[in-house]
């Protein structure tokens, strides 16, 4: 399973990026807007640049016209990483046609059923992002949509890849994993919790202390 890593901040795309495990970026509107005094480009640029891997840039038009026009600059900025992220609606679809047929990858944001995911992939779809953490808000099982979207993706042989998005806490990614999720994308805050196990750190310190027992015994 890929790992994505989902912010707008660079610090802490450069804090997972330094650890090897990133392949790629998402970003949204409402990450961009917690990085003020930057342009969206430049934003974008820098993540493009350090990262070297897909970046979801999502569009905020209204209609078809209006996604694509927008989704054509962004992609123009860097055809080998940039995806323009669309949300699932009847204009997105309208969209996600055209951009597919001009060969600008797009990822359909804010899937909650199979059937919104299915859609978007017969419009040629690269990715598709069932957001789990808000589907367990509404007390319903988020990682369960995650389960049926691949199951029903690989059944009908597409090539479209599920991100599980939205995700909460480390369980998410174990259970994405399971589920057979391609990509999860993950903020940074969670990723330091996956590193981390109290066991693991004891195990640290007691090493450190027999080795200097160790080293004292020796002189």
């Amino acid at each position: 399973m890929k790992i994505f890593v989902d912010t707008a901040n660079i610090e802490d795309i450069r804090k997972a990026y330094e650890l090897g495990i990133v392949d790629g970026v998402t970003t949204n509107p409402t990450l961009m807007s917690k990085e003020s005094g930057k342009s969206p480009q430049d934003i974008v640029m820098s993540i493009v640049d350090l990262v070297q891997g897909p970046v979801s840039v999502e569009v905020i038009g209204k209609t078809a016209e209006e996604m694509s026009k927008e989704a054509r600059k962004w992609f123009a900025m860097n055809p080998d990483y940039i995806v323009i992220k669309i949300p699932m609606c009847s204009e997105g679809l309208k969209a996600m046609r055209i951009l597919s047929e001009e060969g600008i990858p797009c990822n359909c944001t804010l899937i909650f059923s199979v059937n919104q995911g299915l859609l978007a992939a017969k419009v040629g779809a690269q990715y598709v992002s069932p957001f789990i953490g808000r589907i367990d808000d509404t007390g319903h099982d988020g990682m369960q949509l995650v389960e049926d979207l691949v199951d029903c993706l690989d059944y009908y042989e597409y090539d479209t890849e599920v991100i599980a998005a939205s995700v909460r806490h480390p369980l998410h990614v174990t259970q994405a994993a399971q589920a057979g999720a391609h990509i999860a994308t993950i903020p940074l805050s969670v990723i330091e919790k996956m590193i981390y196990h109290p066991l693991t750190e004891k195990g640290i310190q007691q090493f450190d202390n027999d080795w200097e027992k160790f080293i004292k015994a020796s002189k």
